[in-house]
């Protein structure tokens, strides 16, 4: 990210083992490991280190992790899909 560019605020609050929880601005959100199964091995330390760059946008680096905050919002709409074949 270049020099001086704005970062919205984000925060993980809270960690089990069903999930965590986000904090943009005075949103909370559940990110559901069954959901994101990409974070549920992922040391807290990494977990805790995401960026909000854009609105809609959130990024953990550590992981190379991309989401719409959408997606946590309503995962329903955002299927999980393998283009794995056999």
């Amino acid at each position: 990210m270049p020099p001086g560019a704005s970062i919205l605020e984000v925060e993980v609050t809270n960690v089990s083992k069903h999930g965590f929880w986000l904090l943009l601005g005075d949103e909370e959100l559940f990110v559901p490991f069954a959901e994101f199964p990409w974070f549920e091995d992922a040391p807290v330390a990494k977990l805790t280190n995401v960026e909000h760059p854009r609105a809609h946008h959130l990024y953990w680096p550590d992981l190379d992790v991309d989401l719409a905050v959408d997606s946590i919002r309503h995962p329903e709409q955002f299927p999980l899909v393998s283009r794995y074949e056999t």
